[in-house]
């Protein structure tokens, strides 16, 4: 696995189709980092039809639950490792006779079942509790889940695939903090990817954060990257670029002292993002804002500091591009936009997906004024990716409807993770 920039043809992905799991977050959507309800049936369909448009376009797709599935029932030895994973998962509770009977029941029985029922268990994290029935000598279970994965379909940010193989995250909330385990298992024993580190220890590295260009990289650091990840990825020596450019994911001047909506900087690609070889898109004044220290990526001196600049100044130093994105334009999901080729991306349904944030009152009050404000002074019909700014830059585009997915937070940068370009 190699990938050296975001715009070198995209070769293969890693999908995870929404499963079971996403329903539990419709009942608490902010509690399990979503933006807003959805209807998951109609966000299911989107993602087959994402899958299909990459595979239109030459882009391999491997579909998590399948590569699992297909690595166990072909590999005795994988499929040891997977039901292993699933007996670490299942806890029992209640009656300590009855729950360890059950639990050597479950040891027993596991051979038995389906992989893909083994995939299911680790992506619902049961716990079933046990009390005595009525009936002699029986029992009845209460099931809990232990934070179903629900964000796992937003799989860029677990790891990220650099020059030299894969750096594997930790990732900073609680609710996504196993995602790393199940991609790295996947990755590293179903895919048999041997050149990996693993971020440890206080360091927090999510994929979402990384952006490569070439001979250099970005970093971004803030709510989900810190710098000692960042550090520990530019210290493994598989970034190898001349120079990694650690950000400072920035806010806007009017949110501060206020409630941030926290999708605006969680990641550099939510508010930043490459469409070609000196063409780059974002939030004109999030770039400009958003300091960065650059480090020396290559031999002795990896990690020394080189100098300090804002996003904006050193891109156009690298003689970049601009496509600027108003607030509107950001909050929609514009960045998060994948790159099939120099100048090709797959980009979000932009103005759709901002009816439907308006119309659900997603934003908070003073955020939602601002963006009516900003949507009268541009105007609808000029709305990435539909705008004069990407036709002047010679960005190609294939816009899908992803008004329902984006309702996790993420559009479909967020939604693949790269395996090879």
């Amino acid at each position: 696995m190699n990938i050296r920039s975001e715009w070198d043809p995209l070769r293969e992905v890693m999908m995870h189709r929404p499963g079971t799991e996403i329903d539990y977050a419709m009942l608490a959507p902010k509690a399990f980092l979503f933006e807003r309800p959805f209807k998951s049936r109609v966000a299911v369909q989107e993602h087959e039809n994402l899958e299909l448009v990459l595979k239109e376009n030459g882009v391999r797709v491997r579909l998590l639950r399948n590569t699992v599935v297909d690595a166990a029932d072909q590999n005795p030895d994988f499929r040891q490792e997977l039901e292993q994973k699933v007996l670490d998962t299942v806890r029992f509770f209640g009656n300590l006779n009855r729950s360890g009977q059950a639990k050597a029941e479950l040891e027993r029985n596991i051979k038995y079942l389906d992989s893909s029922t083994l995939f299911n268990i680790i992506t619902l994290e049961p716990s079933i509790d046990l009390k005595e029935d009525s009936e002699p000598g029986s029992e009845y279970p209460t099931v809990y889940s232990n934070v179903p994965l629900a964000n796992l379909y937003f799989m860029r940010d677990q790891q990220a695939v650099v020059p030299g193989g894969v750096i594997f995250g930790k990732m900073k909330r609680l609710q996504r903090m196993k995602e790393p385990e199940i991609t790295q298992f996947v990755i590293s024993r179903a895919l048999r990817e041997k050149n990996s580190i693993t971020i440890s220890e206080n360091g927090v590295f999510e994929g979402g954060d990384f952006m490569p260009a070439g001979k250099f990289a970005l970093i971004g650091t803030g709510s989900r990257t810190n710098l000692d990840g960042a550090m520990q990825a530019i210290r493994s020596g598989l970034l190898d670029f001349d120079e990694i450019a650690v950000v400072n994911n920035p806010l806007y001047d009017f949110m501060a002292g206020s409630p941030k909506d926290p999708m605006v900087n969680m990641h550099l690609d939510t508010y930043f993002n490459l469409a070609g070889d000196g063409v780059a898109v974002g939030a004109g004044e999030l770039m400009r804002k958003a300091e960065l220290t650059i480090y020396s990526g290559r031999g002795s001196d990896r990690g020394t500091v080189m100098g300090k600049d804002t996003l904006y100044s050193y891109l156009k130093k690298k003689s970049f591009s601009l496509v600027e994105l108003s607030l509107a334009e950001q909050l929609g999901y514009s960045s998060n936009f994948l790159t099939l080729r120099d100048r090709k991306i797959v980009a979000v349904n932009v103005a759709t997906v901002l009816d439907r944030l308006l119309g659900q009152h997603v934003f908070p009050d003073y955020v939602e004024r601002e963006v009516q404000k900003d949507l009268e002074n541009k105007g609808r019909n000029d709305l990435f990716p539909n705008s004069k700014a990407v036709r002047d830059h010679g960005i190609d585009h294939v816009e899908v409807k992803l008004s329902e997915l984006t309702g996790g937070y993420g559009g479909a940068h967020c939604m693949t993770a790269a395996l090879s370009r």
